[in-house]
């Protein structure tokens, strides 16, 4: 019964809608209803409410699948152009330190966990895949893992899976707290943005709309993600490179926001806000506590590994945001584009009370996706 995707789905709204209730109505509202979904969904899966995502539910996968592109296509779809300078070359240039800083924590993890051969023959491929990951998200760790036979080790993958989803989910909490700590020791003469209450987008997400533009605002997201699949496959099979996908979709998505009908409809903000704390509650269905607990030395060596990826990650996004005197919460914001993607990024954006950084979050997103890939495949390289 507790498989059925009827319930799934329906406690996944739930869950949803607890969380917004908390960040609006109580005190936990300093932690964003964005962490609170995730920590929220990770205890009830742990506790068998809910699968954990290592079962393969089809509810989660469809979310990964579809739910979580078609997030990004309509908050896109509210972007006029001339807002692209929000995101700024200092969000750019941390957030390419960041991948940077994720590469050298693999190189530094590895030495860590054992050497590089610490998880046996496919060492280079993991290493690949969480270069990959920790620069564009899981499409791109798919992507190394399929390439080099990783998802064949099923112990290996599955290992590699939850300590990444794991670390993913601990970073997110990290980067809604480093920003606030940071800020007390800010250094004379830089530029440090306020902090503000968690944004809710109670009033913003709000909108009156009309079935016939929730119509038309649905089929344009369903057919853009569409067809930039059948583009990235047709890169692949005709040209012999594959674009991935999320750039072309937030593409077709930005070349439409400028469509002055398509800016008249109404409903694209509001979906593309439930369809993100959809898919940040599947995060925290990925967190398997018991699945940590059974993995044994592969496991320790994983978790090893992944905290030094991401310590060094952070060490250097946060230490160079502080030397040049940047505001700490663009290092959050490009940090979590990184580990968690552009769908996390604007969710931990919102949550930090800075709805200016959500548009620049989903920018620098995409580019994570369209770099992840290679970057991964050039690590897994070297190392081979």
């Amino acid at each position: 019964m507790l498989q059925d995707p009827l319930y799934v789905l329906g406690v996944l709204g739930l869950l949803v809608a607890l969380s917004e209730w908390l960040a609006r109505h109580t005190w936990l509202r300093h932690l964003g209803s964005a962490l609170l979904v995730i920590v929220l969904t990770a205890i009830s899966a742990n506790l068998g409410l809910v699968p954990t995502y290592g079962t393969g539910h089809p509810i989660y996968d469809g979310i990964f699948a579809h739910v979580a592109p078609l997030a990004i296509f309509f908050l896109l779809l509210r972007v006029n152009l001339a807002d692209l300078k929000r995101a700024g070359a200092p969000l750019v240039l941390l957030f390419l330190l960041g991948s940077l800083g994720t590469v050298c924590g693999v190189f530094c993890g590895l030495l860590a966990a054992g050497g590089f051969e610490a998880f046996g023959e496919l060492t280079f491929a993991v290493a690949g895949m969480f270069v990959a990951t920790y620069t564009g998200g899981s499409v791109n760790f798919n992507a190394v893992a399929l390439e080099y036979g990783v998802v064949k080790e099923g112990g290996l993958y599955l290992a590699a899976s939850v300590v990444d989803s794991a670390m993913t989910t601990v970073w997110m909490a990290a980067t809604v707290a480093i920003p606030r700590l940071l800020q007390r020791w800010q250094p004379g003469g830089g530029e440090v943005l306020a902090i503000g209450t968690p944004d809710t987008g109670e009033e913003e997400d709000t909108e009156t709309t009309h079935h016939l533009d929730l119509a038309l605002v649905g089929a344009l997201g369903a057919l853009s993600v569409w067809a930039a699949r059948e583009i990235a496959e047709w890169g692949r099979t005709a040209l012999g490179f594959e674009i991935p996908s999320i750039l072309i979709l937030s593409t077709l998505a930005l070349g439409l926001a400028q469509v002055p009908l398509v800016q008249r409809l109404r409903g694209a903000r509001l979906l593309g806000m439930a369809f993100v704390m959809l898919f940040l509650s599947v995060i925290g269905a990925l967190c398997d506590v018991g699945a940590l607990l059974g993995m044994g030395e592969i496991g320790g060596r994983l978790i090893l590994f992944c905290a030094v990826v991401v310590c060094v990650h952070g060490t250097i996004v946060f230490g160079v945001a502080r030397w040049l005197r940047l505001d700490p919460v663009l290092a959050a914001v490009a940090s979590q584009a990184n580990i968690g993607g552009g769908t996390s990024a604007l969710a931990l954006a919102r949550s930090l009370g800075r709805g200016d950084l959500v548009l620049p979050a989903i920018l620098i997103g995409a580019l994570g996706s369209a770099l992840g890939t290679y970057l991964g495949f050039l690590t897994a390289s070297l190392l081979r």
